[in-house]
């Protein structure tokens, strides 16, 4: 059984996105209706609905950055009861039963996780469809607790951007004492900026453009670097203890591997098109790691946002109508918001 919901979908790869009504299911014993309030815009939302890594099945629902209001539970749901804020991520479900999964890694799930939008739908048939929708019925197992205290619409990027950078800095202990670089200001930097300052280290961005380090330092840096400018790169050599790399264009990670102190460590959020050249001396010199992280467990992203709530941190946003996410993929292209659209879905009535 099912309901009908609205939502944005695109229908192809070169068509905007538009109204389409969609199915939920019916709610089973262990699940949480939720209306959306908000939903994030990431830039791998622009990614499926352009089929630019070649794997969409159309048509697509994107959003993976939600926050709403639970309207009905299950009979056997135990963690959530209606009017409680949630949040639901990249995730709604996963074998449950690899090591993976069985070590709260469910995003490293050996049979991959069943993805919040994509991802062949095991209830209903077809794919998953994400949060530019006015509802969603997830497993309780894959819903997340968003504090009160928090916006709701600046505390929906945190279930993408939030866990995509705070994983990492938990997983490598980055803690007092200890130097971190940020590489890039974009939706994922300017997070990793917030959660790095806040773990107590001495936070330094590196960003190519000067115009951004008044913000960089609103938003918790000690020092920014343009990283352009050999001279300013060299006095910083072989002195970080952990750089997280949230860059997606082409670059080069030798320039910064170079700054790691030995058994220095960096570790790529950012996921550029090509493959980006590694020197083996640039590893061999100092012992040094690079690293990849993608999002994080569900306990680990319930930790982050009980974090935030303790903290008070949230995203940089701006709030836009889902009548207007086509532009607003257009100006995600030209790094053209500070640092993450969100959309209002009060505004799906209009």
């Amino acid at each position: 059984m099912s309901t009908s919901a609205k939502s944005y979908a695109a229908q192809s790869a070169t068509s905007p996105l538009a109204p389409f009504a969609l199915e939920r299911r019916t709610p089973t014993d262990t699940d949480v209706a939720i209306e959306i309030l908000f939903c994030g815009v990431c830039h791998s939302d622009l990614h499926t609905a352009r089929n630019e890594w070649q794997n969409t099945v159309f048509p697509v629902v994107p959003g993976h950055e939600i926050v709403g209001r639970v309207t009905a539970v299950g009979s056997k749901v135990t963690k959530f009861r209606q009017g409680d804020l949630v949040g639901v991520g990249c995730m709604v479900d996963s074998d449950r039963t690899c090591p993976s999964c069985q070590a709260g890694l469910e995003q490293y799930c050996v049979q991959f996780p069943i993805l919040t939008y994509n991802s062949p739908d095991k209830h209903l048939g077809g794919m998953t469809y994400g949060g530019y929708s006015d509802s969603v019925v997830v497993d309780e197992a894959f819903v997340l607790r968003v504090p009160d205290n928090l916006d709701p619409a600046a505390a929906a990027p945190l279930l993408c951007a939030g866990i995509t950078t705070y994983s990492p800095l938990r997983h490598w202990k980055v803690s007092k004492g200890q130097k971190v670089g940020i590489v890039g200001l974009g939706g994922l930097g300017h997070m990793g900026l917030k959660f790095a300052h806040a773990l107590g280290a001495h936070t330094v961005l590196f960003t190519t453009s000067p115009n951004k380090a008044e913000d960089a330092k609103r938003l918790g840096a000690d020092e920014v670097i343009i990283s352009k400018d050999a001279e300013q790169m060299q006095k910083h050599a072989n002195s970080f203890d952990f750089i997280l790399d949230a860059v997606a264009a082409d670059h080069d990670l030798n320039a910064y591997l170079s700054l790691l102190k030995v058994d220095g460590t960096m570790v790529l959020v950012g996921a550029p098109e090509k493959p980006l050249p590694v020197a083996s001396f640039s590893l061999i010199m100092g012992r040094r790691s690079l690293a990849g992280s993608l999002i994080g467990g569900i306990a680990e992203t319930q930790e982050m946002l009980d974090f935030c709530g303790e903290h008070n941190i949230v995203s940089d946003i701006e709030t836009i109508d889902i009548q207007n996410i086509n532009e607003a993929y257009e100006r995600m292209l030209k790094s053209d918001v500070k640092y993450r659209f969100v959309i209002d879905m009060a505004s799906l009535k209009k």
